[in-house]
């Protein structure tokens, strides 16, 4: 008999269990059955409501509605067999290009599975060469396999392919290039055929009140369901147990986490953050004050702060952060602010240096009495600078020390850690965070404080999942002005692009400035952007063009260098352009930010060392070049750059993209809203929740299978409530000895060890 925990290659064999570890990580019989079919298929099947993106691996059933051999036009004696798939109406091509090898496999009318990767050409999507299986009608004769794999094991008999044609709802699982769809069907089948009953771990009281189907009857039907009610009912209860394996998880984490030491900092009447509140020079808004409040009360406590400060761009989020740490020094303590560019890190010690005047100047003569010091410390200070910046760490001189990467490596060492700030955190990874963490003394845990105007589809769902504790700035400070955003698809419509120009010129000479935003430097980059040009896509001598490549074998994105030049000798000849990107040596970065700030510079072509932080208030306008290749944070957070001051903002989103091609929908929404909250859900509905206990924050890889934290938040909600009952009365789930195995199971150890970094 076969057990639910039992490796599988002792069930399978060895290859086949290979290919099952890494191609999709299932080590187990338990990994395997909950690794569930994306959808299923009966008679007919339709395809869905969504094309697939390119490159993706597709699993389509259908009958064969024509079936053509033609002569390959370029390789004198090769076949090309081209095959159109009805699926309940709707209609996928496939192309064979050893046709005349195939043709007596596939035949029209026969019902077939195509397994392979998809290709664009214009706006319709086909398989070249798929791997297939032709599931016949007549039960007498054996599925022909023809080019898909035997099976995972060879001599695959006639009662299993019969078995297979006689299921109501054949399941569909996601595949790989290795291993296919009817591969996994066949492992599945394998295992339950010889399976043990499987214990529930779910008490008798919660599948009652849940409505949830027990254990080992939900994985036999959600592979081989009798129904549609059969397969839903199945998946639901997989879906709780997925939430209640995570809630496990975090609700022993939150246990343990209280019980670790950290800095207590009350709030003093008499010193440092006072003394800045009585010379700040503008009122905090009410939103602004109730987030200090939580803060501040976090922060008194001796376990570590874990909060997370979401607020729109330019919604006042720094200004809150300075004031905790403030009251961090005044404990005592040291507070390292982390921020993603030099131009930010410059810009945010600049700006507090100079908000905090006489209070930064702690070592001067005539330093007040509660004065601190502020210090930089980036990758390419020069070396007495930094080891200037590094001493007044090490001996605590320095209460704020500020920041990028520089503060990660090994060679800084702090007197006494008390906080971290992580200024737009959606731009560091998880293990980069957790290094700046272990800087603290001791055993102590320093408190963390991380801020984001967009938070990423990873921070939503732990958010939601229980994970951090948030606060929320909506309200805008007085002076902020409305930003329009329009979409430029300048394929369909390259006399757009020089109108943008023209704007620019326009605000320019009403005494305003604009930046223009390019997704590469130019020059030698080592890695050009994929997407290569067409002859028939270029304009010779177009607006277009500006900035573009003309070998035809070049990326067309728009680089830097190229349109600083093409702007400042052609449509722009008439202002001053300035070049700002992230290989200029600092002291250069800061002059130009700082002629940018005082109006010497009238347009700036830059890279996205301006996504965050930077402020002119005299910009109005911005122009990015290739917006497609930006994610919706990046193109909120570089909007915010503009209608910063007493004017509106214009963001013009330049894009080359086919009008049929998801980016420019995305796009489209981006330029529908400016609400940040409102564009994370966005990039969450397309980028799905992340690796939530481990280290992937794109997105593109998710342990959760049947769980979405958008659509099923009533699920996560009663998991969350079981899974903290669960723990209060048994921490270490001894009396629960089958809830730590599925939590073990879904959550392995180092994903687990992770979390806690995180």
């Amino acid at each position: 008999m076969t057990h639910f925990d039992d490796r599988l290659d002792t069930v399978l064999e060895t290859g086949v269990a290979r290919a099952l570890e890494e191609s999709f990580e299932l080590v187990t019989v338990g990994d395997l059955l909950r690794y569930v079919p994306s959808r299923y298929v009966s008679q007919g099947s339709g395809l869905g409501s969504t094309d697939p993106y390119e490159g993706d691996h597709v699993t389509v059933v259908g009958r064969v509605a024509k079936c053509e051999l033609f002569p390959h036009r370029g390789k004198r004696g090769i076949s090309v067999l081209e095959v159109t798939l009805d699926c309940d109406g709707q209609h996928v091509k496939a192309t064979f290009f050893n046709g005349s090898r195939v043709k007596h496999a596939i035949k029209e009318d026969q019902r077939v599975m195509f397994s392979g990767t998809v290709k664009y050409w214009r706006s319709n999507w086909s398989l070249n060469h798929p791997r297939y299986l032709v599931l016949d009608d007549d039960e007498s004769d054996l599925v022909s396999r023809g080019n898909a794999s035997a099976g995972p094991r060879r001599g695959v008999g006639q009662a299993m392919d019969a078995a297979i044609r006689a299921l109501p709802f054949l399941p569909v699982y996601p595949a790989a290039a290795g291993i296919e769809s009817w591969d996994i069907l066949w492992c599945t089948r394998t295992v339950l055929e010889d399976l043990d009953a499987v214990e529930d771990p779910l008490p008798d009281v919660v599948r009652a009140q849940e409505g949830l189907a027990p254990l080992d009857h939900a994985l036999r039907a959600v592979h081989f369901p009798a129904s549609k009610n059969d397969a839903e009912a199945a998946r639901h209860r997989l879906r709780f147990d997925e939430a209640a394996a995570v809630q496990l998880v975090l609700a022993t984490r939150r246990q343990s986490a209280a019980a670790r030491p950290a800095p207590a900092c009350p709030p003093r009447r008499d010193g440092l953050a006072a003394a800045f509140d009585d010379v700040l020079p503008f009122e905090l808004t009410d939103g602004q004050r109730i987030v200090a409040e939580e803060i501040g009360t976090d922060l008194s406590a001796p376990h570590p702060m874990n909060r997370l400060l979401q607020g729109e761009v330019g919604s006042g989020k720094t200004i809150v952060a300075l004031r905790a740490m403030l009251q961090v020094v005044d404990a005592g303590y040291q507070c390292a602010l982390l921020a993603p560019t030099e131009v930010l890190a410059t810009q945010h010690h600049r700006s507090i240096t100079a908000q905090l005047g006489a209070l930064a100047t702690a070592g001067e003569l005539g330093a007040p009495e509660h004065a601190t010091r502020v210090v930089l410390l980036t990758g390419s200070m020069s070396t007495a600078a930094r080891r200037a910046a590094l001493l007044a760490v090490v001996s605590g001189d320095a209460g704020i020390v500020i920041g990028t990467h520089a503060l990660i490596q090994e060679s800084v060492s702090f007197f006494d850690l008390g906080m971290v700030v992580v200024d737009e955190q959606h731009r560091f990874g998880v293990e980069q965070r957790d290094m700046l963490r272990a800087k603290a003394r001791g055993d102590s845990s320093p408190h963390l404080l991380v801020m984001t105007a967009t938070p990423i589809p990873r921070t939503i769902a732990m958010t939601t999942l229980g994970d951090l504790d948030t606060s929320t700035l909506r309200e805008l400070p007085r002076g902020r002005s409305p930003i329009a955003t329009s979409v430029v698809p300048a394929r369909a419509h390259p006399g757009w692009v020089g109108r943008a120009w023209a704007r620019i010129a326009e605000e320019v000479a009403a005494g305003r400035q604009a930046y223009v935003v390019c997704s590469r430097i130019g020059e030698d980059e080592d890695t050009p952007p994929p997407r290569r040009a067409k002859k028939s896509s270029r304009r010779s001598g177009s607006d277009r063009d500006v900035g573009r490549d003309e070998d035809e074998n070049a990326p067309t994105t728009a680089a830097a260098l190229d349109v600083f030049e093409a702007l400042r000798s052609g449509p722009l000849s008439g202002v001053r352009v300035g070049l700002l990107h992230g290989r200029l040596p600092a002291d250069e970065k800061d002059a130009v930010m700082t002629a940018f700030d005082h109006g010497e510079i009238d347009v700036l072509v830059c890279t996205t060392v301006v996504e965050v932080g930077v402020d002119v208030p005299n910009a109005t306008t911005m122009v990015v070049m290739d917006a497609d290749r930006f994610g919706v944070s990046q193109l909120h957070q570089l909007r915010g750059r503009v209608g910063r001051g007493g004017h509106p903002g214009l963001c013009i989103l330049v894009t080359d993209v086919s009008p049929s091609s998801p980016s420019l929908n995305r796009l489209e929404a981006v330029a529908g809203t400016t609400d940040g909250f409102e564009l994370a859900l966005l990039d969450l509905r397309q980028r799905r929740e992340g690796n939530v206990l481990g280290a992937d924050q794109s997105g593109t890889r998710t342990n959760l299978r049947l769980l979405s934290v958008l659509d099923h938040l009533d699920i996560i909600m009663a998991a969350r409530e079981f899974a903290q009952r669960v723990v209060a009365e048994d921490p270490g789930l001894a009396r629960h000895p089958g809830l730590a195995g599925m939590m073990r199971s879904a959550w392995d150890a180092t994903r687990v060890d992770f979390l806690d970094k995180a």
